[in-house]
């Protein structure tokens, strides 16, 4: 049970792993989405006559780069989902006794590039669309994630109840076997003694 309750530690700890990576880049996505709707406005007002177009570009190039920039530092110990050639988050989902423990992928999602092509209010709109989907994804992963480390942390205090009843119940039967043996000991001492004293009591008759 000891083992058990180590190997589902180890589990915990990477499940813990893994929903921060999560955590991560369900936040970066979150903050890139918020940028893009800012994007989408800015090429809306563009489109408005008399509007100064040339601040309008400057603001929504410094507005990709932000988001550009969100991708590149979404990092949680060397893992990227967002970058551009970022991979597959590895998850560990739970842990099944005499196995390895499960895993799930979630895919990456190039935020990086994702507004890299797109010059107008549709393309913008598109990629907004895309990376929603993504946080979705992401967002789920996390959900499910969250939920195993909550059981896995059940189940390790019900498996350390179980073996601090079975300790309990050992000492109960040590205690019980020790108060036997006190008796025993204070019988035999008891029986000595009144043995001395007979033998004392006939020894005196004799003297007599």
């Amino acid at each position: 049970m000891r083992t058990q309750t180590g190997a589902l530690g180890a589990v915990q700890d990477a499940l813990g792993l893994g929903a921060a990576i999560l955590d991560t880049a369900s936040s970066a996505l979150e903050e890139a989405i918020n940028k893009t709707k800012e994007i989408v406005n800015k090429y809306v007002a563009r489109a408005t006559p008399g509007t100064d177009t040339a601040a309008i570009d400057a603001e929504i190039t410094q507005l990709k780069a932000q988001v550009v920039s969100i991708a590149t530092n979404a990092d949680f110990q060397g893992v990227n989902m967002l970058k551009t050639g970022g991979t597959a988050a590895a998850i560990v989902t739970g842990y099944q006794p005499g196995a390895a423990p499960t895993t799930m992928s979630v895919a990456a999602y190039d935020l990086e590039a994702a507004l890299g092509a797109a010059t107008d209010a549709t393309a913008v709109d598109t990629a907004l669309k895309a990376m929603q989907t993504a946080a979705a994804t992401i967002g789920a992963a996390k959900t499910r994630v969250d939920s195993q480390k909550a059981f896995t942390s059940k189940l390790i205090d019900s498996i350390d109840r179980g073996i601090g009843q079975l300790v309990d119940a050992d000492m109960n039967k040590e205690s019980a076997r020790l108060a036997a043996l006190q008796t025993q000991q204070q019988l035999g001492i008891q029986a000595l003694s009144i043995a001395n004293s007979s033998s004392q009591s006939l020894l005196s008759l004799f003297r007599g």
